[in-house]
């Protein structure tokens, strides 16, 4: 199964199938850096945030200029997040 098929039929499942779906694929392409970064946006959603950073920065070291730099951002933005107004009685 191909990349583009799996990003289709994941698109259907729910996160931990879709997840092992990618982790198959994932075993036999290991330097695949779109396929980490699909794995770790749906770590992300399903709420386990350190997995996810750590597909984010192994897709990286494959290829600095793979789309995982924007989620990683983007998932760094929101750990940062920081509302003073919650802290302030």
């Amino acid at each position: 199964m191909t990349l583009k098929e799996i990003q289709i039929k994941i698109q259907s499942m729910d996160a931990p199938e879709a997840i092992q779906l990618l982790t198959d694929y994932i075993a036999e392409h290991p330097k695949d850096d779109e396929a980490l970064t699909l794995r770790g946006l749906r770590y992300f959603g399903n709420g386990n945030r350190a997995a996810a950073i750590n597909d984010y920065l192994e897709a990286l070291r494959i290829n600095p200029d793979s789309r995982a730099k924007n989620a990683l951002k983007a998932a760094n933005d929101i750990l940062d997040y920081y509302n003073k107004d919650l802290y302030n009685p």
